[in-house]
């Protein structure tokens, strides 16, 4: 019986995004047991600069891991936040209470420098920086007790300019917070791992930034990046255009997932798609092909009988399998496997919207993107329930 066309050309896309898992599978495993920066006995001085905007469940404890690294030397922490009646005064109040033996400041400062309100925070930090090495680390941000010593072992490598992270998720308010934290284990930190193997990518991910302080001044501080909405990433590409590489090694830190509605989820990973094709449109574009459950089931539809069926149950299969092994390989929370068919065709939905409109919204806030990467601020918004 000769299948329909259509059919046909969808179990093509299929077998092609099949063949990328396998090959993501194996390169993952390349990239996550290769030796990792040895860690010195005695380490630079360091300033952790974390920019704060509300206070989310979750932000004590994910401040508190980075009071309790075990790194072996000068640490202080740098938090900033706009507003003196922001509710993320009270939680680092709290820090300073439980850790007295760390460094912890707090700036409140509601200066405003550009339409990235993140980047005018740190702006409005960097007067406290006392170290000579510099880390900027989202406030969503969890990290094991070795992560900042790892991570500036790195920095200390020939040729290396800046260090960052690849990140993972950590769910757990709920099925939308599950669904996030399965997103990055199963397509965003995999797809990042084969765009290093492939040399596509050149990333620099706020998760975690490490820098040398004269390197941060010799590419203007943060002020060239208030207006940007990939910071980080135009961060890293000031600092390659300074002859200097971003080294990502073999670590993957946490990042806290809270989404508690569909709304909150597909806003926040819509955000992240539309920056990600502004960056990159033609490799955002080849992406197409990272998606084989949708063109398997498309195929199925299509008339596709058995053969789509099998190329359906490959699809899930291996999308598990490679989940599991990167959560098991860089040591992450284990992923919500019995959601991985709906994880699937939801990242492939954001793929979709993706490929039209240019707005954002970020903290209650409603933004343009510009086709340079910058962002132009449109009305404040109520926040949500």
């Amino acid at each position: 019986m000769t299948l329909p066309i259509l059919a046909v050309v969808l179990m093509g896309l299929a077998v092609v995004g099949c063949l990328y898992l396998v090959v993501a599978i194996v390169l993952v495993g390349r990239f996550a047991t290769q030796p990792a920066p040895e860690v010195a006995r005695s380490a630079p001085s360091v300033t952790v600069l974390k920019p704060l905007c509300g206070a989310p469940p979750g932000l004590l404890d994910d401040l508190a891991t980075l009071a309790r690294q075990d790194y072996p030397g000068a640490m202080q922490i740098v938090c900033g936040v706009a507003d003196a009646a922001d509710p993320a005064v009270a939680v680092v109040e709290r820090l300073r209470a439980t850790h007295p033996g760390v460094a912890i400041e707090l700036v409140i400062d509601p200066a405003v420098h550009g339409a990235n309100r993140k980047v005018s925070n740190l702006v409005n930090m960097a007067g406290r920086i006392r170290h000579d090495v510099v880390v900027i680390s989202d406030a969503d941000i969890r990290l094991r007790p070795d992560d900042l010593a790892r991570a500036v072992a790195a920095l200390a490598a020939p040729g290396v300019g800046a260090v960052t992270g690849l990140y993972g998720g950590v769910g757990g308010a709920g099925v939308w917070s599950d669904l996030c934290a399965l997103g990055l284990v199963s397509h965003f930190l995999p797809n990042a791992v084969v765009g290093l193997a492939s040399g596509r990518a050149r990333p620099c991910f706020g998760s975690l930034i490490a820098l040398r302080r004269d390197t941060l001044d010799a590419i203007g501080g943060f002020r060239p990046f208030v207006d940007a909405l990939a910071d980080d990433h135009a961060i890293g590409a000031a600092v390659r255009a300074r002859g200097l590489a971003v080294a990502v090694p073999p670590l993957a830190v946490l990042h806290r997932c809270d989404e508690v509605s569909l709304a909150d989820l597909w806003c926040h990973e819509l955000r992240w798609a539309r920056t990600i094709r502004a960056l990159d449109p033609l490799g955002w574009l080849g992406s197409l092909v990272t998606h084989p459950l949708p063109f398997a089931l498309a195929a199925l539809m299509a008339g596709g009988g058995r053969l789509a069926a099998a190329l359906v149950l490959a699809a899930l299969v291996l999308r598990g399998a490679l989940a599991w092994r990167v959560g098991t390989l860089f040591r992450l929370p284990r992923p919500a496997l019995p959601l991985l068919a709906l994880r699937d065709l939801l990242t492939f939905a954001v793929f979709v919207a993706s490929l039209a409109g240019r707005d954002v919204a970020w903290k209650h806030h409603d933004y343009r993107l510009r086709r340079d990467g910058t962002i132009a601020a449109r009305a404040a918004r109520e926040p949500g329930p």
